[in-house]
This record gives C-alpha cells, sequence and structure tokens, in this order.
C-alpha cells in the first residue's frame, strides 16, 4: 500500500516547534513497548504503524519541501519496510535517522572557458550513510544536478551497496556544469577547480566517488590527476580510472552487464530467457551499449536505443556491428543517434518532445524493456502502452526511471519489475572490486572481474526475491530490495549506537 498524506506536519504544529523532537517523541508515543533494549516479541500494525510511517515522511517533506525527487524516494523505501518495522520496533529510530544525510557539502567552482571568461557553477557531495563502509557513490555533471537529485541518489546508494554484500557506504555528488560542447580544455580546468575542494572531503577510507552521466574515464583522469597532486599520494580515491593508473578490467561494461544477468535471473525465475527475445533500450551511453552488448551475447535481439532528441527503432536488430557503431559515434564522434537513422536503412528515427507529451520509445512493442537513460523517463501511461505492447519483464538500467505510478502498473499487470537499487548495481560492485584490487596493489584478469560480478548480481537477485517471499510479497522485487537493503543497515546502526 502506497502511503498517502492529506496533510503535512506544517499544517498540525507550530513552526516554531523542532521537527525533529517531534517526529521522535511521536514515534517513541506511538510503540507500545517497555522502553527496553532488547525486542520483546512485540508487534505493531495496522493505523499504529502507518501513522508512524506517515510521521517519518512528513519530517522529510517539511525540511525540505521543494526536494521532490528525494520525497519520492524516500516514500518508496518507508511503502516497502513497514512490514519489518512492524515486526521489529527498535528499528523505528533506525528509520528516523536513516532519511536524514550524515553530511552535505556545497562549494563554488570557479573556472575560465577558452576565450578567458570566468563560469561560476555549484558542486555538492551527499555524505549519506557510512554505517557499513566508506562513502561510496558517482559524480554527475549536468545542468539539471540539483540537491533534491543527488540526495536522492544518495539515499539509494546506501540500498544499493548494502545488497552487494560489500562494506560500502551510500554518497553522491556532482555540478550543475554541462560537459557537452565544451573543449578538453575547458573539462579540464573545470575538473581540476572542482577537486581543489572536494579532495578534502574524500580519501580511500572515507569516500570513494566515481564517475556518473557527464563524468566518463576523460574527467576522472583528470579529477584523479588533481587530488594526487593535493593530496601528495597515489592511492584508491576514486574508481573507474584508467587500466594504465589502477583501474580495473570491466569497470565500464559492469552496470550494463550486471544489469542483464539480473534480468536474466528473474526471467529464469519464471521459465523464461533472452533467447530471441527483442528488447527495448533508452539511453545510449555507457550502461545502455554494454546493456546491449551482453543481451546480444545471451541471445537477444536489441531493437531500440535513444538520446536527448529523440529514438531510433531498428526492425532488423542492433548487431555487433551496428553496436560498435554507436559506440564510436557517441564515445569517440559525440554525435546524435539520429545519425543513426541516416546510416541504416533498417532504422527509423522519432524525435523527442518537451514533457508532458508521451515517450513513444516505450510503445514500440518488446518482451523486455531496459529503461537506462534518466528519472522517472517511464509514467504510468508509458507503462500501459508497454504493457499493451506484451512486455514481460522490465528491469531499470538507470537510477529511478519508472514513476511510482508506473511500478504500480507493473504490478497491477504481472510484469517483472527490476528496481534500480538491485538491477543496476553492477557498477558500484565492480567500483568496490576496484577497491579491492587497489588496496592489494594487484589487477585481476578480465574473465575474474567478469565472474565476481556475475555472482554479485546472482545473489543480489536471490537475496531480495527470497525476501519478498519471507514478507509475503512473492515476486515484489521492489519490496525485496528495499527490505534487504534496510535490515543490513539497520543492523549495523543498532549495532554502532545509532550514531
Amino acid at each position: 500500500m502506497r502511503l498517502k498524506y492529506q496533510k503535512s506536519l506544517k499544517e498540525d504544529y507550530s513552526p516554531n516547534r523542532n521537527i525533529t523532537e517531534f517526529s521522535l517523541g511521536t514515534l517513541k508515543r506511538g510503540i507500545a513497548a517497555e522502553e527496553t533494549a532488547p525486542h520483546q516479541g512485540i508487534t505493531i500494525v495496522g493505523d499504529q504503524m502507518e501513522n508512524t510511517m506517515k510521521t517519518v515522511y512528513e519530517t522529510v517533506k517539511a525540511r525540505d519541501p521543494n526536494q521532490s525527487e528525494f520525497h519520492q524516494a524516500v516514500e518508496e523505501v518507508l511503502d516497502s519496510i513497514g512490514p519489518v518495522l512492524g515486526e521489529n520496533p527498535q528499528y523505528y529510530d533506525v528509520a528516523l535517522g536513516l532519511v536524514e544525510p550524515e553530511r552535505v557539502i556545497q562549494f563554488r567552482v570557479p573556472w575560465y572557458d577558452d576565450e578567458g571568461s570566468l563560469h561560476v557553477n555549484r558542486g555538492f557531495r551527499v555524505q549519506f550513510n557510512s554505517v557499513i563502509g566508506p562513502y561510496k557513490g558517482g559524480l554527475r555533471f549536468h545542468p539539471s544536478v540539483n540537491l533534491s537529485i543527488l540526495k536522492f541518489l544518495a539515499f539509494e546508494q546506501v540500498f544499493k551497496n548494502s545488497l552487494t554484500g560489500l562494506p560500502l557506504g551510500g554518497g553522491k555528488g556532482g555540478s550543475d556544469f554541462n560537459p557537452k560542447g565544451r573543449s578538453n580544455n575547458e573539462v579540464k580546468r573545470f575538473c581540476q577547480s572542482f577537486m581543489s575542494e572536494l579532495w578534502r572531503h574524500i580519501g580511500a577510507d572515507l569516500d570513494v566517488p566515481a564517475g556518473d552521466i557527464g563524468v566518463g574515464g576523460r574527467e576522472i583522469g583528470y579529477l584523479y590527476g588533481m587530488y594526487r597532486k593535493l593530496a601528495n599520494e597515489f592511492t584508491g580515491v576514486l574508481t573507474g580510472k584508467g587500466l594504465s593508473y589502477g583501474g580495473s578490467l570491466i569497470r565500464p561494461e559492469a552496470t550494463g552487464y550486471g544489469l542483464v544477468y539480473f534480468a536474466r535471473e528473474m526471467l529464469a525465475a519464471k521459465g523464461k530467457t533472452f533467447n530471441g527475445a527483442s528488447v527495448g533500450i533508452s539511453g545510449s551511453g555507457n550502461v545502455a551499449q554494454f546493456a546491449c552488448e551482453k543481451v546480444l551475447d545471451l541471445g537477444g535481439k536489441p531493437v531500440t536505443m535513444s538520446d536527448s532528441s529523440g529514438f531510433i527503432f531498428d526492425s532488423e536488430g542492433i548487431d555487433r556491428e551496428k553496436l560498435a557503431w554507436i559506440m564510436d559515434l557517441k564515445n569517440n564522434r559525440r554525435g546524435r543517434i539520429k545519425q543513426y537513422a541516416e546510416n541504416f536503412d533498417s532504422a527509423e528515427f522519432t524525435e523527442s518532445h518537451p514533457e508532458p507529451s508521451m515517450n513513444l520509445i516505450w510503445g514500440t512493442k518488446v518482451d523486455v524493456a531496459l529503461p537506462c537513460a534518466t528519472q522517472n523517463e517511464i509514467n504510468a501511461e508509458e507503462a500501459h502502452m508497454l504493457v499493451e505492447g506484451g512486455v514481460m519483464a522490465v528491469a531499470e538500467g538507470a537510477n529511478m526511471p519508472c514513476t511510482p505510478e508506473a511500478i504500480g502498473v507493473f504490478h497491477d499487470n504481472e510484469v517483472l519489475f527490476a528496481p534500480g537499487k538491485a538491477s543496476n548495481a553492477g557498477g558500484v560492485a565492480t567500483s568496490g572490486l576496484e577497491m579491492s584490487q587497489n588496496s592489494l596493489r594487484i589487477s585481476w584478469p578480465r574473465e575474474e572481474v567478469d565472474q565476481r560480478l556475475e555472482g554479485i548480481m546472482v545473489n543480489i537477485h536471490k537475496n531480495a526475491f527470497e525476501t519478498a517471499e519471507k514478507y509475503g510479497m512473492p515476486g515484489n522485487y521492489v519490496a525485496g530490495a528495499n527490505i534487504a537493503g534496510f535490515l543490513k543497515v539497520a543492523e549495523s546502526t543498532i549495532a554502532q549506537g545509532i550514531l
């Protein structure tokens, strides 16, 4: 049951009242249990549990009323973990603390373009939770970057990293800088200015950033070079590095490969495979490219890819030769996906239009959909289009690309659905493997890294699948992933004294 709220705390309580104190007091009054440390077998159910969840959620909304993306991420998790909190009242305080970042860093980033003009961007790092390990999460350079988006991404990262089984906390960062259309020298100057402040807040055992949208191998190189100069040390403080200076094999492929490994396991649970299946992929960046490659490895037929200008549909399928052409277009020539349709007669290009127009890529009839572009790219109407087209599984390659309403449509129509915190965890999992290799001063062969990645994704699927069944929601990977991720964080938080 998704939480629905009629009023916020601001409507019911004095604006001068401390929201945190009110919420904590309400939580404690709402739990009819003795104030003893161990759980005494008391179960909180019904309206009492729902009202307590509302209190936590409304606290988040009242503190930061304009952070809609963050609210959406918090609501999904709170909606899932209700049964766990009902059985374990000692975890209520954990939930209350978990929705507030441990630390938020914001700073200015001044830099000069090639014409000598000064620009000033904002830089951020959200260090959300470190209870199971150092903060870990990417840096995003994109004009849309703001605190709400980074808090949602960092919050999701906490659960994603927990699911990998590796000792990694959750964080995220970035800037509203747009690297598109900038020269290499401009990007370098920006990265060096960005790192001149960030370096004092990160470290191999404190916070290990990686890439994300707008931050690829070029940017990681510039960032790492500036960190090394300022810190006067060579250490594994960034992941996604080049192979020549401490990077890991399979890291560029990891998120896309991991996504398809998870989707493969999800299909197998229903006796299905990728063999012969038509697959719709959105995006054409790193995740989409390598998801497409792995789909081909498993006998599937990718038929769509996209960018902000629109999408292509190739009725004959995107084979390895065509995929190589797309990789060159996007990674080297920095071109637009419409050029694919100009080069291959079997493809059609459909131009995109601003919201609230429909994203017609999801009107394509496919067996499996892999949204790999950006958050909230599939709404309820677009989810219905996929259902009407006969889709049997949807796995998120991007972070939160499906709205809550879209997820509801998939569940209502018994479409297999994998949330990004589970299905796209391959990237951070392999970043964790890169950290291990850096610490050991060794480099594992490609086959070993891929084998470890596949094993991690198989285990994430198993954990989410079995947890959903345990809590009476078989097949609900959203609930299974949220609960499994939360339990590890909650147990560690209790053990450490809820600091």
